[in-house]
């Protein structure tokens, strides 16, 4: 699997809420490229583009900005973090989108050392072997993961209740009456459960339950898919390369430096070397032209 793929599948999802809607999202950046997968809870749209296509993109949207794709690349990284992050201030980026037949165009706006910053994301509809890779597999390891994890808090109350028994029968007496609990009965829970419960417990809403509550399960799922996959092709560390990040090179833009952009907060879950094969990162500078106008069930 490619660093790019594998370093995607390993995000957690991420909510965005949007003036027109609200999204699920979830990316990985590299100073190679990024990937990007996006969805409403209808559809599922992907863009996964090199450093070529960023170069020639950028040079479309920010005709005032001269930096290498990399530069490019460690912005959009930068803005997309707080969003990754969840934050209460989610940085100074503007999202929204537009949908076009089957494509969706994501907008970002923001501003770089005074000057607009533009970046679209062109997103086309994931294929179903991405959307099973991404959203269908890893979502049954969890079903499977929780059910176990229910498994074994039944029997640990069940043993729980041995314990209780045991002190009864040797003649211990609760001191406090509202703390008294009849002993588990696991279809009694059930049938409850699914008649009172299971209407709240299952509202998935636009999405934000699953990703504010179940990013960690969600990440350690497909960790463990990939350490599976690579056990079997004979590969070694599961963990995705992170020396490629685009805030681990050295570049240097085309024209005259101004002042470097401050960097924000760190992802949860990728970590990025402060180092790369290039040495450390600059941060885009600019060169100014003329302007224009311009839980579980137990949990």
């Amino acid at each position: 699997m490619e660093e790019l793929e594998q370093g995607l599948l390993m995000q957690p999802w991420a909510w965005l809420p949007l003036a027109e809607n609200s999204l699920v999202v979830k990316a990985y950046i590299t100073k190679q490229g990024y990937a990007l997968l996006v969805s409403d809870l209808q559809q599922v749209w992907h863009e996964q583009v090199d450093a070529s296509v960023v170069s020639q993109r950028a040079k479309e949207l920010n005709k005032r900005l001269t930096a290498p794709p990399a530069a490019f690349l460690c912005h959009l990284d930068d803005l997309l973090r707080p969003l990754l992050k969840d934050t209460a201030c989610p940085g100074k980026a503007t999202f929204s989108c537009d949908r076009v037949d089957e494509a969706m165009i994501l907008r970002v706006q923001s501003e770089l050392s005074g000057l607009p910053f533009y970046w679209n994301f062109h997103c086309i509809l994931a294929n179903p072997s991405l959307v099973s890779q991404h959203l269908i597999r890893p979502l049954m390891g969890m079903s499977l993961a929780l059910q176990c994890q229910g498994r074994e808090l039944a029997t640990l109350l069940r043993m729980k209740d041995l314990e209780i028994q045991d002190y009864q029968e040797s003649g211990a007496v609760l001191s406090r009456d509202r703390l008294k609990t009849e002993p588990f009965e696991e279809n009694s829970f059930l049938e409850q459960f699914m008649v009172e419960k299971l209407p709240e417990a299952c509202h998935v809403g636009d999405g934000r339950p699953f990703v504010m509550h179940l990013q960690n399960l969600y990440v350690a799922v497909t960790r463990q898919e990939i350490q599976v996959r690579q056990e079997h092709q004979g590969t070694g560390d599961p963990q995705p390369s992170s020396s490629t990040s685009p805030q681990g090179t050295e570049n240097q833009l085309l024209s005259q430096p101004e002042e470097p952009v401050s960097s924000a907060p760190s992802l949860p879950v990728t970590e990025k070397d402060p180092t790369g094969p290039s040495g450390p990162v600059k941060r885009p500078q600019l060169s100014k032209v003329k302007r224009k106008k311009l839980r579980g069930l137990f949990s």
